[in-house]
């Protein structure tokens, strides 16, 4: 190392230069392949202070402004060097997820002491990926307002860039440094000069900091540090966050995990229990009626199981009511828990979405947490935070260590970036902070493309991707597979449905492999914008991701992993779909393939001599359990693919509920050999709710693990002498505005039986009719007949639709005699309550049941006439 001062005066100015060269041998562990540091000069001309970077003598930062300035003191100028100290900063950590689970940390810090206003320690770290820098104020300073730090791009870099906003939800563009449009951009930005790459972020922002994003003016290559706040409260002595510049050639940038390593230590002692994985995502699958639907988790559930997945993830609109409106009773009345225990029977975890405003108080985070370290769930998606204020980085600094006291795995939504969490923090597997998979536009190939080499340089991305019924999808089959090894997220949160899994057998087979965390990465070939391909290895196997952007091309990909001969097994887009094809190579050789328009390819790579690269995946036995019922009596029929040990066959009844007859249980079952029972299952003397129920049969065998199908009963309020249900009366006519009148279920949509249970703000009705406005079903009475009852209201099925689009679900009811309006509701709503209708049907011959629209348009005017009934001599 040699260190050089040097002073000169140049028109009328003193300036002070103070370099530090360093050439360090470069280990094969090392990201700088070349061996090449980059080299960071500190400039110091009529007390104000400058910081440049080269590398390789190519400038990558031209002198740039630095300085803070506080209440009390502006220390951008009028500076002078009291003095400078270096050290070694060696440093051996491991990451629970992320590009590589060993690293090493090397750096030479330099302290320059500088005293105007007040005193000022700027401290700049060299490393083989990079260089960063932060400022150290001594107390009684005041708070600080903002940073005079720029980075100062040469004006002919190309950029790749995404305008700033809250939660990072941009696409990045490439454009020209200096050119660039006027407006605020994010963290990161990534610039290429003459072949050397800069990614400029920031790193360990915490509860002391504001954070910054950069702005920029059309026509120079200035891009100006600017804070959230309009001042950062400081309490004491402070330190600013590291300003961050990711150095190198393109493969530098992309394995670097400087962001990391300028962060403080781990404060998790135990990490036993942090376990990345792939999570079946139900948010893309489902929608919205999957949040609230326990049926459809359970099918997610299931598909995990099969394939070995070790979560599922249920998202948005489980602590809501069906029309979305916050359901105040949910921590006691949540079907989470039940989820939750089913789940476990099969060897899968559940996730939780949760928004901000639910854990946003300590008393919020506090109870709230710890109900879900009690309910079992491993892991929680906090979303909406949406600021880069301080007050959310306390928020950020509280939340986290709660978290890792309740076990809990965490994946960050409406979030700001990492910024080293995943060091200090690793309970977090990922976070969203990108234009990803959920969006509906601007996923062009491109910005698809530009992501590995941006965004996903500084820490673990949920860009949830696989979401094969996408319309808005650009990417081919194989480029989409693809991103499950080129996107790094240490939870995989996959977005497609399970019939679109198993219509891609081919993508199953490598998905099913494929983990979620790496002990090293290596950029084969890429260039921002235009392709990626990236190997990344677990244990003594490599995954290999290839996606390209633009028309169909003929791609070479140099092949370059640890010297040897390799087993390569591709999976890449084919004439009607994907296919999989095997390839011997050696290290060094070039691939050559043929990938379709914005196309790609998933690899695996295993030592030549392997049969296969696959290894057998952790699943629960294949089995399954068919059922049927009759009237209340159900029956169940257990079969399995696989031996399996201690059986045990028999309904599961909720609360109150009994059974007659005793579960059926064998020792040992083969392949072709069946379990089969009949039970009658009986409800409460005295139920509190009426409509379908579904009884899961359920097959317990191999000491715990499980299998189930549901059985559906019909339980029925009984009526009184003279009372009978208009549904089981033959109606002289019917219509409806979207679809058939349904009897005893909704009305659906156009097809016939296509409903669910009737239930009207979730009271739900074991008789009635289900019907769109505008409708009408019309009787023929007795003479007898003299009263008409029923409880009516917008159906809870239009709640989903109702919340989203904001239209439609208002109607009006009309029991009509003869003709004449007997009684009229008037205009009800989805949050309408239940309105109970009790009419005089006295001579009346002709009965007319009338549903019209509430004058809105009839868009989710669902309207059911909940036990509906009649009294007649």
């Amino acid at each position: 190392m040699r260190v050089t001062p040097v002073r000169w005066r140049a028109a009328g100015a003193l300036v002070i230069v103070l370099t530090a060269s360093v050439t360090t041998p470069v280990s094969a562990a090392e990201p700088a392949a070349t061996g090449i540091w980059p080299k960071a000069v500190v400039q110091l001309s009529d007390g104000v202070p400058t910081l440049s970077v080269t590398r390789g003598g190519t400038t990558v930062l031209e002198p740039s402004p630095l300085g803070v300035v506080t209440e009390r003191a502006d220390l951008s100028r009028g500076l002078r060097l009291l003095g400078r100290t270096e050290r070694r900063v060696f440093e051996h950590y491991t990451a629970s997820s992320g590009k590589q689970r060993q690293r090493t940390v090397s750096h030479k810090e330099e302290r320059y002491s500088f005293e105007g206003a007040a005193k000022l320690d700027l401290v700049v770290r060299t490393a083989a990926d990079g260089v960063a820098y932060r400022y150290e104020l001594p107390a009684g300073l005041g708070n600080v307002l903002r940073e005079t730090s720029a980075f100062v791009v040469p004006s002919a870099a190309t950029a790749w860039i995404a305008k700033y906003r809250r939660d990072y939800e941009n696409p990045f563009v490439q454009t020209n440094a200096a050119s660039a449009e006027s407006a605020e951009y994010l963290h990161p930005a990534l610039f290429e000069t003459q072949g050397v790459y800069s990614l400029l972020t920031e790193s360990s922002v915490d509860g002391r900091h504001s954070g910054a994003h950069l702005v920029h003016t059309a026509g120079s290559g200035v891009y100006s540090i600017k804070y959230w706040d309009e001042k950062v409260l400081v309490d004491g002595p402070w330190q600013s966050q590291w300003r961050t510049a990711i150095v190198g050639s393109l493969a530098d940038v992309t394995t670097s995990t400087l962001v990391d390593d300028l962060a403080p230590a781990s404060r998790v002692r135990d990490t036993s229990w942090i376990e990345p994985g792939k999570v079946f995502w139900s948010w893309l699958a489902g929608g919205r009626e999957a949040g609230q639907s326990l049926a459809m988790q359970k099918q997610y559930v299931d598909y995990a199981a099969q394939h070995g997945w070790p979560y599922a993830l249920v998202d948005a609109g489980w602590y809501f009511d069906p029309n979305w409106d916050y359901d105040p009773t949910w921590e006691q009345t949540s079907w989470i828990p039940s989820l939750v225990s089913y789940a476990a029977a099969r060897g899968v975890k559940i996730h939780l979405w949760i928004h901000y405003d639910e854990l946003d108080t300590p008393a919020e985070s506090a109870s709230r947490l710890a109900l879900f370290e009690k309910w079992g769930i491993a892991g929680v998606k906090i979303d909406f935070m949406d600021s880069d204020g301080q007050d959310r980085y306390r928020w950020y600094d509280r939340i986290l260590a709660e978290t890792a006291a309740h076990h809990l795995l965490v994946n960050f939504h409406g979030s700001t970036i990492p910024h080293g969490l995943q060091r200090t923090w690793p309970q977090v597997m990922t976070m969203e902070a990108v234009h990803g998979g959920e969006k509906s536009s601007g996923l062009t190939g491109t910005h698809m493309t530009s992501l590995p080499f941006t965004r996903n340089v500084v820490g673990g991305m949920d860009y949830t991707p696989l979401a094969w019924h996408r319309p808005s999808r650009v990417t081919s089959d194989a480029h989409e597979l693809a991103l499950t090894v080129i996107y790094e997220s240490g939870l995989a949160n996959l977005a497609g449905k399970p019939e679109d899994y198993a219509a891609r057998p081919a993508a199953e087979r490598f998905i099913d492999q494929v983990p979620t965390a790496w002990d090293e990465t290596r950029l084969l070939s890429g260039r921002p914008g235009d392709h990626s391909v990236f190997a990344r290895r677990s244990g003594d196997r490599w995954f290999v991701g290839g996606g390209y952007s633009g028309a169909a091309r003929t791609v070479q990909v140099p092949f370059s992993l640890p010297s040897g001969r390799w087993l390569v097994e591709i999976t890449r887009d084919g004439p009607a779909g994907l296919v999989r094809e095997s390839r011997t190579v050696r290290s060094g050789d070039v691939l050559t393939l043929d990938v379709a328009a914005n196309g790609g390819f998933a690899a695996i790579a295993c030592r030549a001599g392997s049969r296969t690269c696959e290894r057998p995946v952790s699943t629960v036995p294949s089995t399954s359990v068919s059922t049927a019922s009759n009237g209340f009596k159900v029956t169940g029929l257990f079969t399995t693919k696989q031996d399996v040990r201690g059986v045990t066959l028999a309904p599961r009844v909720p609360a109150g509920w009994s059974v007659q007859g005793e579960p059926v249980k064998a020792r040992f079952l083969r392949p072709g050999q069946a379990l089969s029972g009949s039970w009658t299952v009986v409800p409460p003397a005295q139920p509190t709710s009426h409509g379908y129920f579904d009884i899961p049969v359920v097959a317990s065998f191999n000491g715990g693990v499980e299998s189930e199908k549901t059985a559906r009963v019909h339980l029925v309020k009984p009526l009184s002498d003279g009372w009978s249900y208009v549904s089981d009366r033959p109606w002289v006519s019917a219509s409806g505005g979207d679809g058939p009148v349904e009897k005893d279920i909704t009305n659906g949509n156009a097809a016939a039986g296509d409903g669910r249970g009737i239930a009207i703000r979730r009271t739900t009705f074991g008789k009635g009719l289900g019907t769109h406005a505008s409708s009408e079903i019309t009787y023929k009475l007795d003479s007898g007949c003299t009263a008409f009852a029923a409880s009516v209201g917008v159906d809870d099925e239009a709640g989903l639709d109702v919340a989203r689009q904001k239209v439609g679900g208002t109607v009006s009811f009309q029991v009509i005699g003869d003709g004449v309006v007997l009684a009229d509701t008037g205009v009800l709503g989805v949050r309408t309550p239940v309105r109970d209708l009790a009419v005089d049907v006295t001579g009346v011959s002709t009965l007319t049941l009338r549903v019209l629209d509430g004058g809105d348009g009839n868009q989710n005017d669902h309207a059911s006439w909940g036990d509906a009934r009649i009294r007649c001599a």
